[in-house]
Protein backbone atom coordinates (compact mmCIF):
# COMPACT_ATOMS: atom_id res chain seq x y z
CA UNK A 1 0.00 0.00 0.00
CA UNK A 2 3.03 2.50 0.93
CA UNK A 3 4.17 2.04 -2.58
CA UNK A 4 1.18 2.35 -4.14
CA UNK A 5 0.60 5.57 -2.68
CA UNK A 6 3.95 6.90 -3.42
CA UNK A 7 3.55 5.77 -7.17
CA UNK A 8 0.24 7.71 -7.13
CA UNK A 9 1.83 10.48 -6.25
CA UNK A 10 5.13 10.53 -8.02
CA UNK A 11 2.51 9.92 -10.95
CA UNK A 12 1.36 13.55 -10.77
CA UNK A 13 -1.96 12.75 -11.75
CA UNK A 14 -4.87 15.30 -11.17
CA UNK A 15 -7.29 13.45 -9.29
CA UNK A 16 -8.04 10.35 -8.23
CA UNK A 17 -11.05 8.13 -10.17
CA UNK A 18 -11.44 4.73 -11.26
CA UNK A 19 -12.92 2.57 -13.88
CA UNK A 20 -15.62 1.88 -11.16
CA UNK A 21 -16.49 5.37 -11.05
CA UNK A 22 -17.35 5.85 -14.94
CA UNK A 23 -20.74 5.65 -16.04
CA UNK A 24 -20.48 3.63 -19.30
CA UNK A 25 -24.77 3.44 -19.64
CA UNK A 26 -24.27 7.70 -20.00
CA UNK A 27 -21.68 7.18 -22.94
CA UNK A 28 -22.66 3.96 -25.08
CA UNK A 29 -20.48 4.81 -27.95
CA UNK A 30 -17.82 3.39 -25.92
CA UNK A 31 -17.15 -0.23 -25.47
CA UNK A 32 -17.15 -1.24 -21.80
CA UNK A 33 -15.41 -4.77 -22.79
CA UNK A 34 -12.13 -2.71 -24.54
CA UNK A 35 -12.08 -0.86 -21.66
CA UNK A 36 -12.12 -3.48 -19.30
CA UNK A 37 -9.24 -5.10 -21.32
CA UNK A 38 -6.79 -2.17 -21.59
CA UNK A 39 -7.26 -2.46 -17.59
CA UNK A 40 -5.88 -5.58 -17.70
CA UNK A 41 -2.75 -3.90 -18.89
CA UNK A 42 -1.67 -6.16 -22.04
CA UNK A 43 -0.98 -2.64 -24.11
CA UNK A 44 1.66 -2.09 -21.59
CA UNK A 45 3.48 -5.12 -21.82
CA UNK A 46 3.29 -4.76 -25.41
CA UNK A 47 4.47 -1.29 -25.77
CA UNK A 48 1.20 -0.07 -27.35
CA UNK A 49 -0.62 3.16 -27.16
CA UNK A 50 -4.45 4.23 -26.32
CA UNK A 51 -5.82 7.24 -27.86
CA UNK A 52 -8.92 8.64 -26.09
CA UNK A 53 -10.14 10.82 -28.41
CA UNK A 54 -13.85 12.90 -28.13
CA UNK A 55 -15.25 16.39 -27.31
CA UNK A 56 -14.89 17.89 -23.84
CA UNK A 57 -16.18 16.79 -21.04
CA UNK A 58 -16.95 13.06 -22.19
CA UNK A 59 -14.63 11.15 -19.40
CA UNK A 60 -11.30 11.07 -21.95
CA UNK A 61 -9.25 12.19 -18.86
CA UNK A 62 -11.24 9.79 -16.15
CA UNK A 63 -10.24 7.00 -18.64
CA UNK A 64 -7.01 8.18 -18.95
CA UNK A 65 -6.38 8.78 -15.11
CA UNK A 66 -8.17 5.18 -14.24
CA UNK A 67 -5.77 3.72 -16.04
CA UNK A 68 -3.00 5.32 -14.75
CA UNK A 69 -4.41 3.90 -11.31
CA UNK A 70 -4.24 0.61 -12.67
CA UNK A 71 -1.06 0.93 -13.62
CA UNK A 72 0.56 2.09 -10.29
CA UNK A 73 -1.62 -0.43 -8.35
CA UNK A 74 0.08 -3.16 -10.64
CA UNK A 75 3.70 -1.69 -9.93
CA UNK A 76 4.16 0.13 -12.80
CA UNK A 77 5.25 3.70 -13.38
CA UNK A 78 3.50 6.59 -14.29
CA UNK A 79 3.72 10.50 -15.18
CA UNK A 80 0.86 12.42 -15.93
CA UNK A 81 0.81 15.59 -17.93
CA UNK A 82 -0.80 17.91 -20.15
CA UNK A 83 0.62 18.70 -23.32
CA UNK A 84 0.72 22.13 -22.42
CA UNK A 85 2.76 21.57 -19.90
CA UNK A 86 5.28 19.25 -20.92
CA UNK A 87 5.84 21.55 -24.28
CA UNK A 88 6.60 24.39 -21.94
CA UNK A 89 8.20 22.56 -19.45
CA UNK A 90 11.06 21.28 -22.41
CA UNK A 91 11.05 25.25 -23.93
CA UNK A 92 12.48 26.12 -21.00
CA UNK A 93 14.98 23.33 -20.36
CA UNK A 94 15.86 24.28 -23.76
CA UNK A 95 16.74 27.70 -23.26
CA UNK A 96 18.75 26.54 -19.88
CA UNK A 97 20.70 23.91 -22.38
CA UNK A 98 19.23 21.34 -20.86
CA UNK A 99 16.56 19.78 -23.04
CA UNK A 100 18.37 16.20 -22.70
CA UNK A 101 18.08 15.61 -19.02
CA UNK A 102 14.38 17.00 -19.17
CA UNK A 103 13.52 15.05 -21.92
CA UNK A 104 14.47 11.74 -20.11
CA UNK A 105 11.51 12.82 -17.22
CA UNK A 106 8.87 12.21 -20.53
CA UNK A 107 10.98 9.35 -22.42
CA UNK A 108 12.86 7.03 -19.14
CA UNK A 109 11.57 7.67 -16.59
CA UNK A 110 8.32 6.17 -16.22
CA UNK A 111 6.93 2.92 -18.15
CA UNK A 112 3.69 4.93 -19.22
CA UNK A 113 3.37 8.07 -20.15
CA UNK A 114 0.05 10.07 -19.77
CA UNK A 115 -0.59 13.16 -22.07
CA UNK A 116 -3.95 14.99 -21.35
CA UNK A 117 -5.15 17.81 -24.06
CA UNK A 118 -3.58 17.36 -26.85
CA UNK A 119 -5.04 19.77 -29.82
CA UNK A 120 -6.32 22.39 -27.16
CA UNK A 121 -3.75 24.47 -28.32
CA UNK A 122 -1.69 24.66 -31.83
CA UNK A 123 2.00 23.80 -31.63
CA UNK A 124 4.74 25.49 -33.21
CA UNK A 125 6.75 23.52 -35.40
CA UNK A 126 9.63 23.80 -32.84
CA UNK A 127 6.89 23.30 -30.30
CA UNK A 128 5.78 20.21 -32.73
CA UNK A 129 9.34 19.03 -32.52
CA UNK A 130 9.13 18.80 -28.52
CA UNK A 131 6.23 16.24 -29.09
CA UNK A 132 8.05 14.26 -32.03
CA UNK A 133 10.96 13.59 -29.89
CA UNK A 134 9.32 12.51 -26.45
CA UNK A 135 6.76 9.91 -29.38
CA UNK A 136 9.94 8.89 -31.11
CA UNK A 137 11.87 8.22 -27.65
CA UNK A 138 9.15 5.83 -26.36
CA UNK A 139 7.65 4.69 -30.04
CA UNK A 140 8.09 0.51 -29.08
CA UNK A 141 9.97 0.33 -25.98
CA UNK A 142 7.23 2.08 -23.41
CA UNK A 143 3.23 3.24 -23.74
CA UNK A 144 1.93 6.26 -23.69
CA UNK A 145 -2.35 7.07 -23.42
CA UNK A 146 -3.10 10.54 -25.31
CA UNK A 147 -6.25 11.83 -24.93
CA UNK A 148 -7.53 14.62 -27.38
CA UNK A 149 -10.58 16.73 -28.19
CA UNK A 150 -9.73 16.22 -32.08
CA UNK A 151 -9.61 13.31 -34.12
CA UNK A 152 -6.30 12.59 -35.60
CA UNK A 153 -6.93 13.48 -39.16
CA UNK A 154 -7.02 17.42 -37.41
CA UNK A 155 -3.89 16.73 -35.75
CA UNK A 156 -1.68 17.92 -38.80
CA UNK A 157 -3.45 21.37 -38.88
CA UNK A 158 -2.58 21.49 -35.25
CA UNK A 159 1.23 20.61 -35.09
CA UNK A 160 2.70 23.60 -37.45
CA UNK A 161 4.58 20.94 -39.61
CA UNK A 162 2.85 18.35 -41.77
CA UNK A 163 5.83 16.28 -42.25
CA UNK A 164 6.34 16.38 -38.21
CA UNK A 165 2.70 15.64 -37.78
CA UNK A 166 2.98 12.83 -40.16
CA UNK A 167 5.63 11.12 -38.37
CA UNK A 168 4.28 12.05 -34.40
CA UNK A 169 1.24 9.82 -36.06
CA UNK A 170 3.13 7.18 -37.49
CA UNK A 171 4.84 6.17 -34.81
CA UNK A 172 1.70 6.74 -32.41
CA UNK A 173 -0.78 4.48 -34.53
CA UNK A 174 1.38 1.61 -35.23
CA UNK A 175 0.82 -0.30 -32.38
CA UNK A 176 -2.25 1.52 -30.92
CA UNK A 177 -5.74 1.74 -29.26
CA UNK A 178 -7.82 4.25 -30.55
CA UNK A 179 -11.12 4.84 -28.56
CA UNK A 180 -13.47 7.73 -30.02
CA UNK A 181 -16.05 8.73 -27.36
CA UNK A 182 -18.99 10.13 -28.91
CA UNK A 183 -21.69 11.13 -26.14
CA UNK A 184 -22.48 14.05 -24.10
CA UNK A 185 -20.67 15.81 -21.82
CA UNK A 186 -20.75 14.78 -18.00
CA UNK A 187 -20.20 18.02 -16.85
CA UNK A 188 -22.74 19.58 -18.56
CA UNK A 189 -25.15 17.08 -17.09
CA UNK A 190 -24.05 18.09 -13.72
CA UNK A 191 -24.32 21.51 -14.23
CA UNK A 192 -28.19 20.79 -15.40
CA UNK A 193 -28.43 18.84 -12.24
CA UNK A 194 -27.30 21.69 -10.13
CA UNK A 195 -29.13 23.98 -11.70
CA UNK A 196 -32.55 21.74 -11.55
CA UNK A 197 -31.54 21.51 -7.71
CA UNK A 198 -31.20 25.34 -7.17
CA UNK A 199 -34.41 26.16 -8.88
CA UNK A 200 -37.28 26.67 -6.59
CA UNK A 201 -40.46 24.69 -6.99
Amino acid sequence: ERRIRSSLRLAGLPYLKTLDGFDFAFQPSLDRAQVLDLASLAFLARKENVLLLGPPGVGKTHLAVALAICTCQAGYSVYFSTLDAMIRALAAADRAGKLDAKLRTYTTKSQLLVLDEVGYLPLSRAEANYLFQVVSHRYERSSLILTSNKSVAEWPELFGDHAIATAILDRLLHHSHVLSIKGHSYRLRERAQAAALATPI
